[in-house]
């Protein structure tokens, strides 16, 4: 029986996806490479890349990891709550690693724990509430889409930080081109990182959907009840004898 190696047993693809996640997470994206995985896991280079292939791999392991974190909607659910469960789960996923999505870009996400926690469900969901496939799919992209980019482009682990290079930007514009950017700040500002941008246009993507599913069945009468039977009159006392 072959010996297995004590190097594969330290470098499992859970663990390369945690220590790959936590180099992102605390160092960035320019800091995650094949190298500086195998140092943390003290295994050879090669030994990572067996694991991975590629870079594409590497980047697999990561978001197949952080797939299996997305909640399981108990069968029965109402359809606009389902969807609003298992998209805002993905938002705060994307939001708390902002590196992955930088080294994704615009590749596709077709692990099997995405695929099988977020895509199957959702579609099948909807598919059951009276959609299409084709119908069902659009819907699940647009939510999908705006998830990514609501993830993607504002830092939201330094809200304070993505704030104040906004701040300074739009400070150096030339008032009289930009009369709405420069003197609005205080109410542009804060639009950049509020959570609830994503969560109110979430929702309007859900009922928006949600109008065009059909009505569910009116709940129908009750039988109606038989009409009582006549019953005879009941018979007159016999006549008392007079005296």
């Amino acid at each position: 029986m072959p010996r297995r190696s004590a190097a594969l047993d330290r470098a499992t693809p859970e663990a390369i996806a945690v220590t790959a996640l936590r180099i992102l997470d605390e160092e960035g994206p320019q800091r995650l490479s094949f190298r500086t995985l195998a140092d943390r896991l003290d295994v050879s280079h090669a030994t990572v890349q067996r694991r991975c292939t590629d870079l594409a791999g590497l980047l697999d392991l990561c978001t197949e990891h952080l797939a299996a974190q997305l909640p399981e909607i108990p069968a029965g659910t109402d359809w606009a709550q389902a969807t609003e469960q298992r998209f805002r789960a993905l938002y705060l996923l994307l939001i708390a690693h902002p590196g992955l999505l930088v080294l994704r870009g615009g590749r596709p996400w077709l692990g099997r724990q995405l695929l099988a926690r977020l895509v199957e469900p959702a579609l099948a969901d909807s598919t059951a509430a009276g959609m299409s496939a084709g119908e069902a799919m659009t819907v699940y992209r647009r939510m999908y889409l705006l998830t990514l980019g609501s993830a993607a482009f504002v830092d939201h682990r330094d809200p304070d930080g993505a704030t104040a290079a906004s701040r300074t930007a739009l400070a150096a514009l030339d008032p009289q081109e930009f009369p709405v950017l420069s003197g609005g700040l205080p109410d542009v500002l804060p639009a950049l990182t509020d959570h609830e941008v994503y969560y109110g246009a979430l929702r309007q993507l859900i009922e928006a959907a949600r109008s065009v599913l059909p009505a569910p069945p009116a709940p129908s009468a009750p039988p109606a009840l038989p009409a009582p039977s006549a019953q005879p009159a009941p018979p007159a006392p016999p006549a008392r004898p007079t005296t």
